[in-house]
């Protein structure tokens, strides 16, 4: 980023532009007053007097006194610009805004041939400005992003309209135009943003990343940008995102909290572990990835597509889908995890008293056959808040309703939770047993 900015300053010093970690307003100067005797050399006495004062605060006063003495002084553009360079050196923004302001509403007054080297300055100082104190309950926030918004965009035409100085070479001057197109469509797409023309922030912010790819806030806006718009473009936002994480800066930490929100909202998961595994593997992919576009496979299935699958599925075609492994078993599982499933029959195992119920190994088939039939487990059930559950034994057939939490893979078991068995399948505390029926 060092290098970058030098090499602002190094193409655009040529054409009188200075930019580095914030641009340089220094305006035209005026010429000598017998060569222009639109104003008296008494005002052009007291400008250079300001222009060449060095302490900031003392410059501040000068100008002061220059604007009260002479109110409609021709010089005003030109003290305009010393204004804004002073507030600049001094970081308070906000005259850095009312001044470039001041300094483009009278730009007529300036010198022709340095006029858009001194615009294109203020343009840029004030979208700096811009980006630093904008305040989003201000009661005027509104206007305040329409103009920047618009100055931004003059900027971006300025900027394709700057020639290369004969002094410097091509790639430094790409360099610094890079540059400034990306604060300019920045400041644009933030605006946008803020007036809820998510169409056109994505527009600018995409334009951005393309001239300065390693921003990982503009990649974070524009994430922003891509899922407020109605209805969200979700691999888009979750991909910018993403990239915005992979440049891990100080921002990270707020933006995985961002993508992780907007990733639960998209697909609802009842098991969140889940999601976060998901959104590892899209991190991962990010972080390999210089693609400033979401790969075309990537697709996450959203909250409609688990409820069609749960509302199309059975337990049964869920086992079957999880055994399958892949896309299906991805599906099937985040879909399935962390639901409630009434009634299923099974033939126990095993069985484990604990404290306040067991644990069951228990087989479960899709036909009464396969039950009768089985001698392996497939599935384990912890039964809790149910005592009465220590009375089942191997080989008894009940029906329950439980939490499915996890599974193996191999052997298949399904893991499940919070169970309760049938009270109707339980043995009575005395008397005989019904063995092998409910």
């Amino acid at each position: 980023m060092k290098r970058a900015a030098i090499s602002v300053v190094v193409v655009l010093a040529g054409v009188g532009l200075v930019l580095g970690a914030a641009v340089r307003v220094v305006g035209a100067r005026p010429v000598p007053q017998q060569q222009q005797p639109s104003y008296s050399l008494a005002e052009y006495n007291a400008y250079q007097q300001a222009a060449n004062e060095k302490n900031a605060q003392q410059r501040l006063k000068l100008l002061d006194d220059f604007v009260e003495k002479f109110p409609k002084s021709t010089l005003l553009p030109y003290i305009y610009a010393l204004y804004l360079d002073t507030y600049r050196q001094l970081n308070q923004q906000d005259k850095v805004i009312v001044y470039a302001d001041k300094l483009l509403e009278n730009a007529s007054g300036l010198d022709p041939q340095s006029r858009p080297v001194t615009l294109l300055q203020a343009l840029y100082a004030r979208a700096v400005a811009f980006n630093m104190v904008f305040n989003e309950k201000a009661p005027d926030a509104t206007q305040q992003a329409e103009r920047a918004r618009d100055l931004a965009r003059q900027g971006l035409q300025m900027v394709q309209e700057l020639k290369k100085p004969a002094n410097v070479s091509e790639e430094q001057f790409n360099q610094a135009r890079q540059q400034m197109q990306a604060l300019f469509d920045y400041t644009a797409g933030v605006a946008s943003l803020f007036l809820k023309d998510y169409h056109g922030a994505q527009q600018f912010l995409r334009s951005a990343v393309t001239d300065d790819p390693k921003n990982a806030v503009t990649w974070f806006r524009l994430g922003i940008a891509y899922l407020q718009e109605n209805p969200p473009q979700w691999m888009n936002g979750f991909w910018a995102l993403a990239r915005a994480v992979a440049l891990k800066t100080d921002i990270e930490p707020q933006v995985r909290s961002y993508l992780r929100q907007q990733m639960l909202l998209y697909q609802k998961p009842a098991c969140q572990n889940l999601l976060d595994d998901e959104m590892n593997q899209l991190l991962q992919a990010a972080a390999a990835s210089q693609s400033l576009e979401a790969p075309t496979d990537l697709k996450f299935p959203s909250a409609e597509d688990l409820a069609k699958y749960l509302q199309d599925s059975n337990l049964f075609s869920i086992m079957q889908d999880l055994q399958a492994g892949g896309d299906k078993a991805r599906l099937a599982w985040l879909a399935a995890c962390g639901n409630e499933f009434p009634d299923v029959p099974v033939k126990i195992i095993d069985v484990t008293p604990t404290a306040d119920g067991a644990v069951l190994r228990v087989y479960a088939g899709s036909t009464p056959e396969d039950i009768q039939k089985a001698t392996t487990a497939n599935m384990e059930v912890k039964v809790t808040e149910q005592p009465d559950a220590q009375r089942l034994h191997k080989e008894d057939i009940v029906r329950f309703t439980g939490t499915l939490v996890s599974y193996d893979q191999q052997p298949f078991l399904l893991h499940w939770d919070k169970a309760k068995i049938n009270p109707e399948d339980i043995p009575p505390a005395t008397g005989p047993r019904r063995r092998g029926s409910r």
